[in-house]
């Protein structure tokens, strides 16, 4: 059977192995490790690079494991590298990505990844699926700078179930000269966010209360049921609610630049950081084209990831969210954001505590309001007169 054919079969119906296959960098390209890290934070890197493209090695190992949505729930996550959302990947326009994907034979279910970076082969989901006990190597070129999307797709059901399942990340493939703002000026970022948010869809017993199974199999048919509703019982950053508040909380400084990278596999978002705004988005992810200024609240579409810059103004606590605000305070979807610095009461300032209501009219307000009920009458009379 014609390899292509396989591959489509493979992912619309159920997978067919294939031959690994290697994208051909020159002799001689330098190749390097890159050391993955959890979200939120960002692996080490160099946001100017005008080297030639090198191999980027990376290793994501697959595991299905329990997690918390909230306090009250916990479901089967299938992960990379062990995060929901998985490890953000970095890049050059240029680069070639060497991807070792691993599936430890303790799972219980194929995976494999389909990057919306990539381009072909289904962004290599049809070449590097792996059942439990294997891995498998392959290698691919970026062509397009920005952040984008990449998540698990072994075939038909099963791709919607490891995506609401937590089985997705982001990469971030940036200019080799860097970001450029609205103006083609070099942009530099002080700080970088990696915020993914996942909708999750758990089913309920009888009586109202979240069920437990063994493994994430035993649950798949319930969830998928739960699902079809559209109806999401949590919409979390970074896999659990709450999971950046508190001592996890976001940090920064008065007159940093932070870059926010947001991703979410699935469903539509609306991301807006509550006292602050987004100097630049770069719409759709896209690095190429030049960024949008001042939004108060973005867009991220389903199945992509965005790119928002914003230089802090005033210390105290931000709140980062989805702009739904049921989904924000009832299912989730919120991160807390200290900033330290010093404050700027030309930009804001409360200039009188809460008290109690003050009813006494002042003199002057009595006769402001007795000269203009007189204006009135007189106005009146004239009317009157002319008719």
């Amino acid at each position: 059977m014609n390899k292509v054919v396989q591959l489509v079969i493979g992912f619309g119906l159920f997978c067919i192995g294939a031959t690994q296959v290697m994208a051909n960098a020159p002799a001689g390209t330098p190749r390097v490790t890159q050391e993955l890290v959890a979200p939120p934070f960002l692996p080490k890197h160099d946001q100017m690079d005008m080297s030639k493209p090198k191999v980027v090695a990376v290793r994501l190992v697959t595991e299905e494991k329990l997690m918390k949505a909230d306090a009250n729930a916990s479901y089967w996550a299938l992960t990379f590298n062990g995060s929901v959302p998985a490890p953000l990947i970095i890049l050059r326009e240029g680069d070639w990505l060497e991807l070792t994907l691993v599936n430890p034979k303790t799972n219980t279910m194929a995976h494999n990844l389909d990057f919306h970076a990539a381009t072909g082969a289904l962004g290599g989901a049809g070449l590097n699926k792996v059942a439990p006990g294997e891995e498998v190597v392959l290698t691919w070129k970026a062509i397009k700078p920005g952040v984008f999307v990449y998540h698990c797709a072994p075939g038909g059901t099963m791709i919607p179930f490891h995506t609401i399942s937590g089985m997705n990340g982001a990469i971030m493939v940036l200019p080799r000269g860097g970001l450029k703002d609205a103006k083609g000026k070099h942009w530099h970022y002080d700080r970088a966010y990696y915020v993914g948010e996942q909708d999750l869809y758990l089913p309920k017993d009888k009586d109202g209360k979240y069920k437990k199974y063994s493994q994430p199999l035993e649950g798949m048919a319930d969830m998928l049921e739960a699902a079809k509703g559209l109806v999401p019982t949590h919409v979390v950053f970074n896999g659990t609610a709450g999971a950046l508040t508190g001592d996890n909380a976001l940090k920064a400084k008065v007159g940093e630049k932070v870059l926010f990278i947001h991703s979410q596999a699935n469903r539509d978002s609306r991301p807006h950081l509550i006292g602050g705004h987004a100097d630049l988005v770069w719409q759709g992810g896209s690095f190429s084209d030049t960024p949008d200024t001042g939004y108060e609240t973005w867009f991220v579409p389903g199945g992509s990831a965005i790119a928002a810059g914003y230089q802090f103004k005033q210390p105290g606590l931000y709140v980062y969210l989805s702009h739904n605000l049921i989904e924000a305070v009832l299912l989730g979807a919120a991160a807390h954001m200290n900033v330290e610095g010093k404050w700027d009461n030309n930009l804001m300032e409360q200039t009188k505590k809460p008290g109690p209501i003050t009813t006494k009219t002042s003199v002057k307000s009595k006769m402001r309001s007795i000269g203009n009920n007189m204006l009135d009458v007189m106005k009146q009379a004239i009317d009157e007169a002319a008719e």
